[in-house]
């Protein structure tokens, strides 16, 4: 079985994402940016400059993640010129962002002086998590043009010293463009709406026009929209044109998603084009490349339907109502369950309460079943467009509800459910089978979804999200807890791991999940499943075997992603390369924060803390009934253990928390609380001697006319 899961490994490390087209060469590099310049902002009447630029070079949507929360102008251009998350102060935002206005002086009238850079480059390395180094890229070049306030913060060397500055362009900029490799030019800030902030982005395209006009040969033009105004984040602008930068999607290692980019990236990119090389140990960001095959009009390729600034805004609001309300549904749904739960416990004496009438029973069971399936139904939502409803939380939920009443006819309606097992199997399933095929699509469902992650957020882009893990852990073991009861007790380890097996490759593939810190917790958890699923507990021998499989294929993880190329390593790569040059302390600090923040601020949290519980008592009290299903069924135990050691470890590592967790007792308790309750109703029943099995699903469990359940 060690050697099972190892060869999954070894066989997900085997498959790798398509190799993007690397953009074409420069002499010179010009970075035009204006704060807030969103792809909403762009008309082929209004801003022809602009449109022309997006027509013939290769665009994205750019995250512009910052070490603040919300990235205001001055954090924006400071986290350009580091190619690392910058903030210029640590003062929370809200509200409007106050403009880049750095104070400036000219001692010679060619450069310029940032006075208060020293101060910020120690608050960023002594105050802030992220080790950054602000002037790291005007560094590594020898010389740089800054035009307009916000372009010398970016320029400025760490010092504070810009190499060539002028507060505007001048009337003819040609000379001034190629006096230096590098030039950036601040555009102005877009902010505001309406007339207003059209008025603005017309100024910014006149400005950009002028500065086409003057270019350099061979050079490329980066236009970006590296800030946001307003204390709401936003996706924004990015358009690379030059010779080799044609008509495609621009995307980097870092996002590994076509058509996304982060404002870290821009950095690396300057210098790769420019033939370049990068610090070692300052940049966060990575080398844009292009995936090729866009629609050549960006109408249709960044707006309307295409428009995931707008799909993101919605997502950011609903996710936090959907997750609220799931919560409470779940607590009172537990609550009301309780009182079946102990009608539906036998009594030895006459004076015991009745058994629960088989319609409330049939009610209960079918509340639990929609409960189990609420999130697997929210993925699946995500192919209705609702972010485009003038009500999206409506139209979302709507869509969810729709999902769920249909997934809970289909397994109620299906031959076997009256089998014990069947309600927990088929609605695992059909958590599996939904995160499986987005996967294998793309993760198309989980990008700005509701039950994904969001591109703003400048967390991950591509892959399998921390919901969508616990999504599939849960439904894979108890899948697999679940049919591994069909086989002889034996068997069973072998179906453990075969499943666990699955799921390694699923989740730790960098063409599916592209998620080996979650591989590494599922590899964990199917160790633990496999050891106790014939019964018993974790002895010191199963303990052994387990931790040598998991030691085994994170070795193997290691080895297989450190031996690829930097700009293709996963982010166990990348970390455990950051910790060999001494580099790590500030992605464990990382980790750490976010781990706290999600731990407080999360529902998912309270789901997990709610799913808990509600085990506990079903476990721990005389009417509970999980304790009987255990024994009965002791690789569904094994299915829960698994799920819950691979849900917690892939959360602290990978920066989540309890956010795995929550998602995967979502799916799993209500289902386990159903099995509890059928478990209870036909407690005093006949069951099979020893190593009989009815098949798939348990025992078949039929209707009497008294109401309570009995064994065929």
């Amino acid at each position: 079985m060690v050697a099972l899961v190892a060869a999954a490994s070894l066989a997900v490390l085997a498959i790798r994402p398509a190799e993007r087209q690397r953009g074409g060469d420069a002499d010179y590099v010009v970075v035009a940016a204006a704060a807030g310049l969103r792809w909403e902002d762009l008309d082929p009447q209004r801003t022809p400059a602009l449109w022309q630029e997006a027509s013939r070079g290769s665009v994205g949507w750019l995250s512009v993640r910052s070490a603040h929360e919300v990235t205001c102008p001055s954090d924006g251009w400071l986290t350009l010129g580091a190619g690392n998350y910058a903030a210029w102060d640590t003062r929370d935002v809200t509200g409007r962002c106050p403009a880049a206005e750095p104070r400036l002086d000219r001692p010679d009238g060619i450069g310029a002086n940032v006075p208060e850079l020293p101060t910020v480059v120690r608050t960023n390395q002594d105050r802030l998590p992220y080790g950054t180094t602000p002037g790291a890229l005007a560094e590594s070049l020898r010389c740089t043009v800054a035009v307009g306030p916000g372009a010398a913060i970016a320029a400025a060397r760490p010092f504070g010293r810009v190499d060539r500055y002028v507060p505007e362009l001048p009337p003819d900029p040609a000379t001034l463009l190629s006096d230096c490799v590098l030039s950036i030019v601040d555009l102005g800030t877009i902010t505001g709406d309406g007339a207003a902030r059209r008025a603005l982005v017309e100024a910014a395209d006149r400005t950009l026009a002028r500065v086409l006009a003057a270019r350099p040969p061979r050079s490329l033009m980066l236009i970006a929209g590296p800030a946001d105004t307003e204390a709401a984040s936003r996706l924004h602008v990015a358009i690379a044109e030059g010779p080799g930068w044609e008509g495609g999607r621009l995307t980097s290692a870092g996002t590994g998603r076509e058509g996304y980019l982060q404002l870290v990236d821009l950095a690396p990119t300057v210098l790769a084009a420019l033939g370049e090389p990068v610090p070692e140990k300052l940049f966060a960001g990575y080398t844009a490349s292009i995936a090729p095959g866009r629609t050549a009009d960006p109408a249709l390729a960044m707006q309307g339907a295409q428009d995931a600034d707008r799909r993101a805004i919605a997502q950011r609001g609903v996710a936090e109502i959907f997750f609220t309300v799931l919560a409470i549904l779940q607590a009172v749904l537990f609550v009301a369950v309780i009182p079946v739960l102990v009608r539906a416990r036998r009594h030895a004496g006459p004076l015991g309460p009745p058994l629960p009438p088989r319609r409330l029973v049939d009610l209960a069971e079918a509340a639990l079943l929609a409960g189990g399936l609420a999130i697997p139904a929210a993925l699946l939502a995500d192919v209705v467009p609702w972010w485009s409803s003038p009500h999206p939380a409506w139209m979302f939920g709507s869509a969810t509800a729709a999902l769920m009443i249909l997934g809970t006819l289909l397994i109620r309606l299906a031959p076997r459910y009256p089998r014990t097992l069947w309600p927990m199997a088929a609605a695992a399933a059909i958590g599996v089978l939904v995160v499986a095929v987005d996967l294998a699509t793309g993760a198309r469902l989980q990008l700005n979804g509701v039950a994904g992650y969001s591109a703003v957020h400048g967390v991950r882009y591509a892959g399998l999200g921390g919901v969508g893990l616990g999504v599939f852990v849960a439904g894979l073991f108890l899948l697999a807890g679940a049919l591994a009861q069909w086989v002889t007790r034996r068997w069973r380890p072998l179906v453990m791991v075969t499943f666990g097996g699955l799921g390694v490759v699923m989740v730790g593939s960098g063409h599916l999940g592209a998620d080996p810190v979650g591989a590494i917790a599922v590899t964990a958890g199917a160790c633990v499943a496999a050891a106790i699923s014939t019964g018993g507990w974790l002895t010191f021998p199963r303990f052994a075997w387990a931790a040598l499989t998991g030691v085994v294929v994170t070795i193997t993880f290691a080895v297989l992603d450190l031996r690829r190329a930097p700009l293709e390593q996963g982010t166990l790569g990348r970390f455990l390369t950051s910790l060999a040059d001494g580099t790590a302390g500030p992605a464990m600090q990382r980790a750490a924060a976010a781990n706290g923040e999600a731990l407080l601020d999360s529902p998912l949290t309270l789901l997990a803390l709610l799913g808990a519980a509600m085990l506990a008592f079903c476990q721990f009290s005389p009417w509970g009934g999980l304790n009987r299903v255990y024994g009965l069924h002791p690789a569904v135990r094994a299915g829960v253990a698994g799920t819950v050691v691979a849900t917690v470890i892939a959360g602290v590592l990978g920066g989540t928390a309890l956010g795995s967790a929550g998602a995967a007792a979502a799916a799993a308790v209500p289902v386990a609380v159903l099995t509890a309750l059928r478990v209870l109703l036909h407690a005093a029943d006949r069951t099979p001697p020893p190593g009989e099995t009815d098949g798939p699903g348990g025992p078949l469990l039929r209707k009497s006319d008294e109401g309570p359940v009995t064994v065929s």
